[in-house]
């Protein structure tokens, strides 16, 4: 096998890239290592001007004597460095002076050595002339103001129209706090849009990038001063949409139980069960828990009934299921049910379950004569409701004093009983009456509801033909 000698074509031009390359890149290598090792010194000042001291001078005076507040101001210049010497009138005007004189090329330091006159003359004079310039000024743009005015009015008109035609944001959002919020939204757009074009014909385009920076920054603080405000405005949209319940539904927001009279753009309304208005922020409602008893008509009540400890409890449960299922209120489907609950110290408590329909019968009504039925039936097979059984302890010293206080009264116990019992008020029997056992729901409520809601009918955000969540 054999190995051509002669070198390629391409391995030439990388030795001679390489042979270039190399000594650059080393000489650039230790000029950086020079530079890196060497402190960084500041940047000289050049000692030759780049104009003669004699035209800088001339410069300067040429400019300060088409300033009237510099005209008594001396210029000298050497070496790049300006003198300011003479009288200006106050220390605007020497800024200025200063401010001119570092502006020319060629100048190396200003150095003020003016003095400040303070003098009445010299200071106002230059106030009244500025005044009578703007007012000249201004009279020649109140045409162009007017004109600006008279666009801003236009279509300031222009977006109450629009919002006022509340057909058509309710053709465009059928929900009536959004129809509002876009009919609110459209005005302010408008509005903007007057104001930028006003600005536009008054030469101040440039004004609009600074209203809308300070506006931005306006904004993110009311934003932070209102923040609940605008958390319950959010809120009050959401629930709008969302529509979590119904007028006259019976709920309870946050452990506050009531009737929904209406949602408004900053609270529910609610009629407590006695009577009462309750206004709940929407904030509260959105992030709260709801818990609503119209959404299913049947409801589920419970009650504890307590059995002496020597009684069958098994026994005891069937009698007062039996009781309850008799009610002609209580419903079969699903059927009602009893658990033993716990074992106290002298009795047994029961556990009784049983559903009945909240559009045919009031809730609390069924629950206490369910409570009632279940009693009577243990009572009359034969259980014994207990009451609570306490143990008392005395020492020796009580117990001798005990004693000889019931021998000592044991004489008269006769008597005493005798006049207890003529002291004792005759019982009194109440008859059963059929408003007692009346369970059909209380209709009194109900009317106080309708009435609050047909007092303004407008101002409710719930609507029954919007989807419910």
């Amino acid at each position: 096998m054999t190995f051509s000698t002669k070198p390629s074509r391409n391995t030439l031009l990388a030795l001679a890239l390489l042979t270039v390359l190399l000594p650059a890149h080393a000489a650039w290598a230790q000029s950086e290592d020079a530079s890196l090792s060497e402190p960084v010194a500041e940047a000289a000042i050049e000692a030759e001007a780049t104009q003669s001291d004699e035209t800088i001078q001339a410069r300067i005076e040429n400019i300060f004597a088409e300033l009237e507040p510099l005209r008594g101001v001396t210029v000298y210049v050497g070496g790049g460095v300006v003198i300011l010497r003479g009288e200006v009138a106050n220390e605007m005007a020497a800024q200025q002076a200063q401010r001119l004189a570092s502006r020319l090329a060629g100048v190396v330091t200003v150095t003020d050595e003016m003095s400040r006159t303070l003098a009445v003359a010299d200071n106002v004079r230059p106030v009244i002339e500025r005044l009578r310039t703007q007012s000249v000024n201004f009279i020649k743009a109140l045409p162009l103001l007017g004109l600006a005015l008279l666009v801003l009015t236009a279509f300031v008109l222009l977006g109450n129209f629009i919002a006022d035609r509340q057909f058509l944001w309710r053709k465009i959002a059928p929900n009536p706090f959004l129809a509002d919020l876009m009919a609110q939204a459209m005005r302010v757009v408008i509005l903007l849009l007057g104001i930028i074009l006003a600005l536009n014909l008054l030469g101040a385009a440039a004004v609009i990038t600074t209203i809308l920076g300070g506006a931005g920054v306006i904004g993110l603080a009311i934003g932070f001063a209102v923040r609940d405000t605008v958390e319950n405005y959010i809120s009050s949209v959401m629930l709008s949409l969302r529509q979590p319940f119904r007028a006259k539904d019976h709920v309870i927001i946050n452990d506050i139980e009531g009737i929904v009279v209406r949602l408004t753009s900053r609270a529910t309304i609610l009629m407590t069960l006695d009577g009462n208005h309750m206004r709940i922020p929407n904030a509260a409602v959105f992030k709260g828990i709801i818990l609503n008893y119209s959404t299913n008509p049947e409801r589920r009540f419970e009650f504890e009934l307590g059995v002496d400890a020597d009684d069958d409890p098994v026994a005891a449960m069937q009698a007062g299921l039996d009781a309850v299922s008799s009610l002609d209120f209580i419903l079969q489907e699903p059927e009602p049910d009893a658990l033993i609950n716990t074992v106290g110290d002298s009795n047994i408590v029961l556990t009784f379950y049983a559903w009945i329909d909240q559009r045919q019968t009031n809730f609390a009504k069924a629950r206490s004569l369910a409570i009632r039925a279940a009693m009577r039936a243990l009572q009359a097979q034969g259980f014994t409701l207990p009451e609570p059984i306490y143990r008392l302890r005395f020492d020796s010293a009580v117990n001798t004093a005990l004693f000889s206080a019931v021998d000592a009264k044991s004489t008269d116990a006769t008597p005493l009983a005798g006049r207890a019992g003529k002291n004792e008020p005759p019982a009194t029997r109440v008859e059963r009456g059929d408003a007692v056992l009346d369970v059909t729901p209380d209709k009194h409520l109900e009317q106080k509801v309708d009435a609050e809601i047909q007092s303004d009918p407008g101002n409710d955000l719930l609507d029954k033909d919007v989807p419910h969540e």
